[in-house]
């Protein structure tokens, strides 16, 4: 649907999202690979505790931001979310740059799902990935099988998404369910297999790092882990509900990941003394369920990754196609962005993502920390911004709301710690190298854009772009 105001013309999707999908978005994304995937490393990095404080700790900033989400979003329901707000807060040009760095963020997870799926078949089926070598980098062995894989499930996803979100919204929350189901049933299961004991849980943290290194190193990432829930307002302009169930529903689907997290954590570090040993240099939770649960355990394991995958690249190719469908009818990026298919969805927004995101399978489990780095980054920025916009909006006399303003200003100092663990050379977490030369790849892509665009962009007035982005006719 198309409406007019002035010589613009604003684009508009239609209202076909329910709870259950807007839900199952939150938790889904949030989820994905990572909680079935990287088990291991985190109790490598952090011990038992350790991991599980960080990942409890990050989901109660993660709350505590996404209470100005769901204030913002309960006044402007609009696709592109931290766009609209920064928008409303600072104006056109730091509205650009925290959209831009979101959109780094959420196309870096598009690309590490469909990686990490390729790693599970690298586990079940090494003999069938394992054909073609190409190159090792990083000390990780690429092959043309692994790519091939990879790159078939960003292909088949984009389909999804450019299909309508009648489909993948149905299938968003039934794999979800699924996933709930099995992390629950493994969970049970791990109390009666292999050579289950409380005290395998040692080391509570990693005896290098200390007890507030270990936390923090989990902590620091916490914006990767739970981004998902910021891609409810993404959507906000397509409800078929009232704005004002925002925040529960991101509540509820922060609290499902935190369960979940901490399930596999517990999991992948009790059935045995030294899970590192039962032969897991390639996938420490995989070995862990395979030999103490056998087939049935690896399968049911197995297909919740692969739903967990599905789940993030669905709903972040969602969030990231409507981003960019909004940047691209406020004229910030080329309009060609906007443009809708048969099936009311931003088909070139969802294109140009898995051709950037069709990358990643040619750098190897390797590239994977290197991509969670810059998508905490991207995210951090966002957060940090959209917290301010909170602050300053609901100061405003018209606005004025005393609850919004104290969580804005936290959610401000979380982002901006987050931030510094991030990019701080001293920090523990601070970004590796390639992470740092693919971030500033990213801000010259979004320079570029941006200057190409920049003329179009001055020539808008205010009341033009306030309907553009707000959909404000006066």
């Amino acid at each position: 649907m198309e409406t007019k105001i002035s010589n613009v013309e604003r684009t508009e999707l239609d209202n076909t999202m329910s709870k259950r999908f807007i839900w199952a978005i939150a938790y889904g994304s949030s989820i994905g690979w990572g909680a079935f995937i990287l088990p291991g490393d985190w109790l490598a990095s952090s011990g038992t505790l350790g991991s599980t404080l960080g990942i409890t700790i990050g989901g109660i900033l993660m709350l505590i931001i996404a209470v100005a989400y769901g204030g913002l979003t309960t006044r402007f329901p609009v696709s592109g979310g931290e766009f609209a707000f920064s928008y409303v807060g600072f104006g056109k040009y730091v509205s650009f740059i925290a959209s831009w760095f979101l959109a780094l963020g959420y196309i870096c997870v598009v690309a590490l799902n469909a990686s990490a799926f390729s790693l599970l078949f690298k586990f079940i089926l090494p003999e069938f990935l394992e054909v073609g070598y190409l190159y090792t980098i990083a000390g990780w062995d690429v092959y043309i099988m692994e790519v091939i894989l990879s790159s078939l499930v960003l292909i088949l996803f984009a389909f999804i998404s450019i299909k309508g979100s009648g489909l993948s919204g149905n299938l968003q929350f039934l794999f979800c369910l699924f996933m709930a189901l099995v992390v629950t049933a493994l969970f049970g299961w791990s109390f009666f297999s292999g050579e289950f004991a409380l005290s395998n849980a040692e080391p509570l943290f990693n005896d290098q790092n200390g007890i507030w290194t270990s936390i923090i190193l989990i902590v620091a990432i916490a914006p990767w882990m739970y981004v998902g829930f910021d891609n409810i307002p993404q959507a906000a302009e397509e409800f078929k509900f009232s704005p004002d169930k925002t925040f529960k529903l991101i509540v509820f689907g922060i609290i499902a990941s935190i369960i979940t997290y901490v399930l596999m954590i517990l999991i992948t570090s009790w059935v045995y003394p030294d899970e590192q040993s039962i032969d897991g240099a390639l996938w420490v939770t995989g070995s862990v369920v395979q030999s103490g649960m056998g087939g049935l355990g690896m399968t049911l394991l197995a297909l919740a990754i692969s739903f967990g995958v599905f789940t993030g690249l669905n709903g972040f190719y969602l969030s990231s196609s409507r981003l960019l469908f909004a940047l691209g009818r406020a004229r910030f990026i080329p309009p060609v962005f906007m443009k809708l298919g048969k099936n009311k969805t931003p088909y070139v927004s969802v294109l140009f993502i898995m051709t950037v995101c069709l990358a990643a399978p040619w750098l190897g489990r390797t590239a994977l920390s290197w991509i969670v780095d810059m998508s905490s980054t991207g995210v951090s920025v966002a957060f940090l911004i959209t917290s301010l916009v909170a602050v300053k909006y609901f100061s405003k006399k018209e606005n004025y709301n005393i609850l919004y303003i104290i969580f804005g200003v936290l959610g401000a100092l979380i982002s901006l710690t987050f931030l510094i663990l991030l990019l701080y050379p001293g920090s523990p977490a601070s970004l590796s190298a390639p992470s740092y030369i693919a971030l500033g790849a990213w801000v010259a892509l979004g320079a570029i854009f941006f200057l190409f665009q920049l003329k179009k962009l001055r020539a808008l007035t205010k009341e033009e772009l306030d309907y553009l982005i707000l959909n404000k006719d006066e």
